[in-house]
């Protein structure tokens, strides 16, 4: 079973911490099979709030394999420019060797620096908090800082600009684990949007259109995701949220950008593409199972 291994240095910010945490542990309540470890390389580690963490496992007793994760999150910075931090070299050789043997490393916020002793980031972008990113650079010369951004991948490392950064950079490694819509139950199991870095282009019709807060609407996009094969039309979706259509259709524009007809079809669309996939699918039957009327109006919809 994959691993997802928490690194709590002393005076760690608790957002840092406690955002991507959540996001694994909402996952597993979806059914992600993953295993959640914590680990402290000082003894009796304590939050920038005061709020201690009792005895935690030293950072040597973890057993990460190949395709694991391990997040540092970030602490206080006089802690990160202090000596002790700069001292724990046998914590950053640690960290070093899970990315030799393909262990996926992680930071939020400042917890960048511990990845930069361990010389993670030479010739690698990362980001770190917007306050932290000429420190960084400094630093670490030969590093790729990029400021603006909330997440970024390079190499073997991911990095963030911390806080509720590290909750989407939690989301978009879940996103590559176990697909958009997974995410898409997550993040709304966590009330929060999923949304995207500079680095992260790819559109996906399962998130998008989800910047708004309004549980009506929310409920009628999940409806229409799970039912995509029934009529679905607007006095059905409006009876649902006890709106009137012509209010709901107001309302769904509004906070989405998009018609609900328009919105179906992409849905439709999306899922269509996925099932074109498997050669043992018929177009009529992907058809059917998308809402389309017939193999031909699917294929029509297609080449546009």
């Amino acid at each position: 079973m994959q691993k997802v291994a928490f690194i709590i240095p002393p005076t760690v910010e608790l957002l840092d911490l406690a955002g991507p945490v959540q996001v694994f542990t909402e996952a597993k309540f979806y059914g992600f099979e993953i295993d959640i470890e914590f680990y402290q390389y000082t003894e009796e580690p304590i939050s920038t709030a005061g709020l201690g963490f009792g005895k935690i496992a030293n950072f040597k007793m973890a057993k990460l394999k190949e395709g694991d994760f391990v997040f540092v999150p970030g602490m206080d910075m006089e802690y990160v420019n202090s000596i002790p931090f700069k001292a724990e070299r046998e914590f950053f050789k640690w960290l070093k060797e899970c990315s030799d043997k393909k262990v996926t490393v992680c930071s939020i916020c400042n917890g960048a620096f511990a990845l930069g002793h361990a010389g993670l980031l030479k010739d690698t972008e990362c980001t770190t908090h917007w306050r932290r990113v000429k420190a960084l650079q400094l630093e670490f010369p030969q590093s790729k800082v990029v400021a603006d951004i909330l997440y970024i991948k390079s190499n073997n490392v991911y990095t963030s600009a911390g806080i509720s950064a590290g909750i989407d950079l939690a989301l978009a490694i879940l996103e590559d684990l176990k697909g958009p819509l997974f995410t898409h139950k997550v993040a709304r199991g966590l009330v929060v949007y999923h949304r995207r870095s500079g680095k992260h282009n790819q559109q996906s019709i399962y998130l998008d259109y989800r910047n708004h807060i309004n549980p009506q609407v929310h409920e009628v996009q999940d409806y229409l995701i799970d039912n995509l094969s029934h009529e679905n039309d607007i006095e059905t979706l409006a009876s649902l949220v006890g709106m009137s259509a012509r209010n709901l259709s107001r309302v769904f524009k509004e906070k989405t950008g998009s018609t609900i007809l328009e919105y179906l079809t992409l849905l439709r669309i999306e899922y269509a593409s996925t099932m074109l996939n498997n050669p043992e699918y018929t177009i009529e039957y992907i058809a059917a199972q998308c809402g389309f009327k017939t193999a031909r109006q699917l294929q029509r919809i297609l080449k546009k």
